[in-house]
């Protein structure tokens, strides 16, 4: 990895401390419904945790939330309307990797530019994935599957759920990082990939973690790792890929909260407050922990940093690789 690309634990390492710039607009702010579009249908990940974090962030501003849910194109949809409403800090948005980072390289008619378009509030949630073999596969760890993998370039498979998701940016590192020769199978969503490991169809196959968990505890799927760069409260007994010797392998999912580009700094800096202090709640975090997820609180300015530095990293794996969203 480029000297210049920052690491997530460089970028977010001590930054869920808010700061709350006085002027004169956060004195009256908010008066009003705050909108907040989550760019997914009801009952996903995205759409589970702004509802755990509601209530929370509603006492700390005194004002209550409408829930918009508009899913499709990967999240371009809903971050859009963000793009497109008054930056008045009364649209908001939950903009997942994907949309944020991803989908300006795999499609150029992307309608947005992350970095340009939006304003950056704080980071929300890391969702790991776990790298899984199937229960029969000749192979117990990471490092049998690689050799597996180099014995036979291109021979055996690796499912994820679909093409222009981290899934698929996670799977592709993985090959880039590894050295190593895989087919990519994209699926229409992780429920299909996970039947397909399941009956031996694919023997390896980059999942969430609440798709696999209880398969995993189950001993139905191998665990081979966690993509994150340290492990997870899920999963404590299984190492990262990194401490494997797949060094400085780091991929998770992840959520964030925007605001259109021109929203003030002391609006964006009174929800950075509310929402990181919500983020550390306990009840939150347990909610969040539920559906696979890790509090991520940061400051405005390391999510802005990171929201650069995640695009920076899979525009390059994009062009090495000759990925598309096809």
């Amino acid at each position: 990895m480029s000297a210049i690309i920052l690491t997530r634990r460089t970028l977010l390492a001590g930054a869920a401390t808010s700061i709350v710039v006085g002027a004169t607009t956060a004195w009256t702010y908010p008066d009003q419904l705050i909108k907040i579009i989550v760019t997914f249908p009801p009952g996903g990940s995205a759409d589970i945790f702004i509802r755990a974090l509601e209530p929370v962030v509603a006492a700390d501003l005194k004002q209550g939330f409408v829930i918009e849910n508009r899913g499709g194109a990967g999240g371009n949809i809903g971050m859009q309307a963000v793009m497109q409403a008054k930056p008045d800090g009364y649209t908001l948005g939950v903009g997942p990797a994907g949309a944020l980072s991803i989908n300006p390289h795999l499609n150029p008619s992307t309608p947005f530019d992350p970095i340009k378009d939006l304003a950056p509030i704080t980071l929300l949630a890391d969702i790991p994935f776990v790298l899984v073999a199937n229960a029969d596969a000749p192979f117990a760890t990471l490092k049998e599957a690689l050799a597996a993998a180099a014995a036979k370039p291109g021979q055996l498979s690796i499912g994820y759920g679909g093409n222009g998701t981290v899934m698929h940016m996670t799977a592709a590192l993985l090959l880039q990082s590894a050295r190593i020769k895989l087919t990519l199978v994209p699926y229409r969503g992780t429920g299909p990939v996970v039947t397909d490991v399941l009956a031996g169809h694919i023997p390896l196959a980059v999942l969430d973690i609440p798709s696999s968990l209880e398969l995993i505890r189950a001993g139905r799927l191998k665990p081979l790792g966690v993509t994150s760069a340290k492990r997870v409260p899920f999963l404590r007994e299984v190492p990262t890929l990194d401490e494997q010797g797949v060094t400085g392998f780091e991929s998770t999912g992840w959520f964030g909260l925007v605001a259109p580009a021109a929203t003030p700094a002391d609006i964006v800096a009174r929800l950075n407050g509310a929402f990181v202090k919500a983020l550390g709640d306990q009840d939150v975090i347990e909610k969040l922990r539920t559906i696979g997820a890790q509090p991520a609180p940061s400051t405005t300015e390391a999510f802005a940093a990171y929201i650069r530095s995640e695009s920076a990293k899979w525009g390059r794996l994009t062009r090495d690789m000759n990925l598309t969203a096809q």
